[in-house]
């Protein structure tokens, strides 16, 4: 018998050799690939958290909710979000008898975020203000668990919700009524999302200046627009809040914008005086539709004071900076969760890679930036909660306004450090596009030019300690001071308490003291600014948690860095008015306009 088998093997071996067609011969050993389970149980941080900032009562209803969701982002979301990587937006200008048609087509998975986020309230939840002030946090803490997986859905997500936010702020007005109740609905058929165009062809930074869109008044209230849009992300959502300058009767552009709310379609789903002229090709968040848009009399309706639209949009960039933050956390700890769990399945050098001690510590710095910053994220997020349910205090209201932008300064900029690890973590097959993984870092870039570049809100932090006649900063590290107050009664504590008040103090001396540096500096000072706040977030949270072993070890770490970078680089001269003169030298060099 044994003799048969090994002859038709033989045979069959023989077939193969001499065969033209036969199967490739590619090896038996392939790498096990990356993979995340439910990503609320994968984060104890985060559970902990909430248990420190969420009243028992409350906690018991959010918790479960947050479970079944953090196994559908691990799973049935997370395919979809896969599926609208690979069947991005695409754009059909005109039919095949030349009408203009302007037809934008997004895959089917693109449409099931948008149910899927009205079902689980994504926008809803604070609106619905079950939990009172904590509803807002239970919703930034459910957002940062969709966002990863939500095929960036979470960015109409953003705008809707400061959207909605804005809406309230200005009181609820009979065209902007609809519009409200569809925006914070749970039901799919009902629910609405928002764009937000304020891009123009002169600049986004800078809108003021660079908004050329005319208002033109039909009646009472409404207008006709008429402008060229440059980025409308989102552009197949349901309205949008924008901004333009009226026309006055001497058809004269008014100096200052005004906002404004339109439909983008009637009732008929026909776009609204808008022509789409092309969609944008960029470098990452092709899931999202995003499209440069003419705008040939559009109807739309003043929602704002005449011109008082910049100062009316302060409440929607406060929320969408809020959310460009918890994507930007959320985008770290999917990167680690990724790489922590290809650790323990990729072997080099005869062991896993979680065995090796160098390999451990990256992933460990990852860790830091990550839960340190969901700290952040939390603090600002009970703040508007409080906000929202007018229990703030007036020192409440200005930490808001100065924490936030920093917030969105500093997680910006380590979500693409973190994700470029995280793909760098997991080798050659971080950098391949069917894997999903690089997708991360790719989206993470366009987090620190959203909503204001780094150095347009650093300059903005400065312009805000000013304009408050530095009360803001006063108040800042007064918070400070009274959480190392707190912390100096712990032994284990004292010493980081003391150094953050030292840090703290030669920061105030050096404001005082070189004011003409604080421009060419502002960068390093922002970010100073929130890793010494941090740090005192880490102290409070050490303390909450009868100094755990991990929270002492993050305190460590996060103090293993430069905690104020504009004095270090004062110190070494680097912001002086005639180093900022060779500096343009030093970069400028060679370029067709310099001259030496």
């Amino acid at each position: 018998m044994s003799r048969l088998l090994f002859a038709k093997s033989h045979n069959l071996r023989s077939v193969l050799s001499l065969a033209t067609f036969s199967h490739s011969k590619r090896g038996n050993f392939f790498q096990n690939e990356p993979k995340i389970s439910n990503q609320f149980e994968e984060d104890p941080f985060l559970r902990e958290q909430l248990q420190l900032d969420i009243p028992k009562e409350y906690l018991k209803e959010i918790e479960p909710d947050l479970l079944q969701f953090g196994h559908k982002v691990a799973t049935d979301i997370y395919d979809l979000s896969i599926e609208c990587e690979r069947n991005v937006p695409k754009l059909e200008n005109f039919d095949a008898w030349g009408n203009r048609i302007d037809k934008l087509i997004v895959c089917d998975a693109w449409k099931q975020m948008k149910n899927i986020s009205a079902r689980e309230g994504l926008i809803a939840i604070p609106y619905e203000n079950k939990f009172s002030i904590y509803s807002r946090l239970y919703q930034i803490a459910k957002l940062y668990l969709f966002a990863p997986s939500s095929g960036l859905y979470s960015c109409p997500l953003a705008m809707t919700d400061g959207a909605a936010r804005t809406i309230q702020g200005i009181g609820v007005q009979s065209f902007t009524k609809e519009a409200y109740e569809r925006l914070t609905s749970r039901d799919p058929q009902k629910f609405w999302t928002s764009g937000q165009w304020m891009t123009e062809r002169k600049g986004g930074s800078d809108v003021s200046f660079g908004t050329e869109t005319e208002a033109y008044l039909q009646s009472e209230g409404k207008y006709k627009l008429y402008g060229f849009k440059w980025f409308s992300s989102a552009t197949d959502s349901d309205m949008t809040i924008t901004l333009a300058r009226i026309i006055d009767e001497n058809n004269q552009p008014s100096k200052d914008l005004t906002m404004f709310f339109a439909r983008i379609r009637d009732d008929n789903g026909k776009l609204n005086g808008i022509e789409i002229q092309r969609l944008k090709n960029k470098l990452g968040t092709r899931q999202l539709p995003t499209a440069e848009l003419l705008l040939d009399g559009m109807d739309a309706f003043r929602m704002s004071e005449i011109g008082k639209g910049v100062s009316r949009m302060s409440s929607m960039l406060n929320i969408t900076r809020i959310h460009n933050s918890l994507n930007a956390i959320s985008f770290m700890r999917r990167s680690i969760n990724f790489a922590r769990d290809f650790a323990t399945k990729r072997k080099a050098f005869g062991k896993f890679i979680i065995d090796h001690d160098l390999h451990c510590h990256t992933l460990g710095n990852m860790e830091v930036e990550c839960r340190a910053s969901l700290l952040t994220l939390f603090y600002v997020a009970k703040l508007l909660g409080k906000m929202e349910n007018k229990e703030a205090t007036k020192d409440d209201l200005e930490m808001l306004r100065f924490i936030t932008p920093l917030l969105k300064i500093y997680t910006a900029k380590q979500s693409i450090a973190v994700t470029s690890e995280g793909l760098e973590a997991i080798g050659g097959q971080g950098y391949i596009e069917d894997t999903g993984i690089p997708n991360l870092l790719r989206d993470s870039q366009v987090l620190s030019i959203w909503e204001g570049t780094t150095n347009i809100l650093s300059l903005d932090a400065l312009r805000s300690i000013k304009k408050s006649q530095g009360e803001s900063l006063k108040l800042f590290f007064q918070s400070i001071f009274k959480t190392c107050e707190q912390a100096n009664k712990y032994d284990s504590l004292r010493q980081k308490s003391v150094l953050l008040v030292d840090l703290s103090k030669k920061v105030i001396k050096f404001v005082q003291e070189n004011e003409n540096e604080l421009v060419t500096g502002a960068r390093e000072f922002s970010f100073g600014l929130y890793r010494l706040f941090t740090a005192s977030l880490i102290l409070e949270r050490c303390m909450k948690t009868n100094l755990k072993d991990t929270d002492m070890f993050l305190l460590e770490k996060w103090f293993n860095q430069d905690m104020i970078p504009v004095i270090t680089n004062s110190e070494r001269k680097f912001l002086k008015s005639e180093i900022s003169q060779l500096n343009r030298k030093f970069f400028m060099n060679g370029h067709p306009s310099f001259k030496i």
